[in-house]
């Protein structure tokens, strides 16, 4: 009896990139570290900025963004920034390239290249994440300019008729033909299919659709020949909605019922799982980060448990400083204190200490 012959496909990703994009996955994901997600779009940071009575223009974009990123010390805490493509293309007020800073502080460039949401045809209002068209020949540009990995955003709700199954596996075969593009341009790509807080739903409810979002991920990324070992993941902590009525959840509670999904999905070869904060407050979005990783000690979990965060790293830093020139040092101490914070977190050594001024900073159907 005769084995059958199955052709493998070698050519995904090309052999040049394939140890760079390993590399560049493990130092993203260092013990101790996490990603700073500084990706806001030009609208999104508009909001707030809003908040703050300062105006959207160029150069105050450009002063936020200087700001963190020569903030003293951050590359102790952070180890990958992501921009938006303003960001990636700006200098310094004294003319030097941020991807130049960002690099000198030890912290890896990234860059979001999805293109927004579309609704789906025949769906209750779920959406598939737009951008395909002329991936490569941005990806191609982005490396060039200093880039090493990627970001992109599927998003996915809960309620009584979502997510579809055509959502789910629209967006699945998005994030996966994503990851393959980038990665053959040599960009390690994150895979982020959010389950937004939206909705009344129960954390079993959450932990039972993650799970199938999960599933099909795997399968699609499996199916595109993706190189696990050069992606990490970008998933949403398994939380009740944000507008459930029952018991409030445990820190504990939310870090047993994602670390189990994630052990019932993910494969070991997967270097880090970098979770987003979305609509949790900075202080919770820490809590619950440490004890997942308290409890990723006692049980068998073979990825780095870490962070990708923006407004639960940056939320405090932007009302600081408020656009005046006298408080960038002062802000940048409390970015660098809640950067602290989630290093920590990431090491399961984090004592709260409630010192964060910020609340929830949920927005129902948040976008970039």
């Amino acid at each position: 009896m005769h084995r059958a012959q199955v052709k493998l496909n070698h050519n995904f990703p090309p052999s040049q990139f394939v140890q760079e994009l390993k590399d560049t996955a493990n130092a993203i994901a260092t013990r101790g570290k996490g990603i700073l997600a500084a990706d806001e779009s030009t609208t999104t940071i508009g909001k707030r900025f809003e908040k703050i009575s300062l105006p959207n223009t160029e150069s105050n974009r450009r002063d936020y963004r200087e700001l963190l990123f020569r903030a003293p010390g951050w590359g102790q805490y952070i180890s990958g920034v992501i921009l938006y493509e303003e960001t990636l293309n700006q200098k310094a007020a004294d003319g030097t390239p941020f991807v130049d800073i960002i690099k000198a502080a030890g912290v890896i460039p990234g860059i979001k290249v999805d293109k927004g949401t579309a609704l789906i045809p025949g769906t209750d209002s779920e959406t598939m994440t737009v951008g395909i068209e002329g991936l490569g020949l941005r990806c191609e540009e982005y490396y060039k300019k200093g880039c090493r990995f990627s970001k992109w955003r599927s998003v996915l709700k809960i309620s009584q008729h979502t997510p579809s199954a055509v959502a789910i596996a629209e967006n699945a075969h998005g994030l996966a033909l994503y990851g393959a593009i980038c990665q053959q341009h040599g960009l390690v790509p994150i895979i982020e299919p959010e389950v937004l807080m939206d909705g009344d739903h129960s954390i079993e409810v959450c932990a039972e659709v993650t799970q199938a979002v999960w599933e099909a991920t795997i399968k699609a990324l499996h199916d595109q020949h993706v190189l696990f070992e050069g992606i990490l993941l970008k998933p949403s902590m398994v939380t009740p909605g944000a507008e459930f009525k029952g018991p409030k959840a445990t820190p504990n509670d939310i870090a047993e019922a994602t670390i189990r999904v994630l052990q019932r999905t993910v494969p070991p070869a997967i270097p880090g799982i970098t979770f987003l904060s979305g609509g949790q407050g900075e202080e919770e979005a820490t809590i619950n980060l440490d004890a997942m990783n308290k409890l990723a000690l006692k049980t068998r979990v073979p990825w780095v448990l870490s962070f990708s965060y923006g407004r639960a790293l940056q939320a405090s830093t932007i009302t600081s400083w408020a656009g005046d020139k006298a408080k960038v040092e002062a802000a940048q101490q409390v970015l660098l204190a809640r950067a602290k914070a989630n290093s920590l977190a990431q090491l399961g050594k984090y004592t709260s200490d409630s010192k964060s001024e910020q609340g929830s900073l949920y927005e129902k159907d948040y976008k970039y």
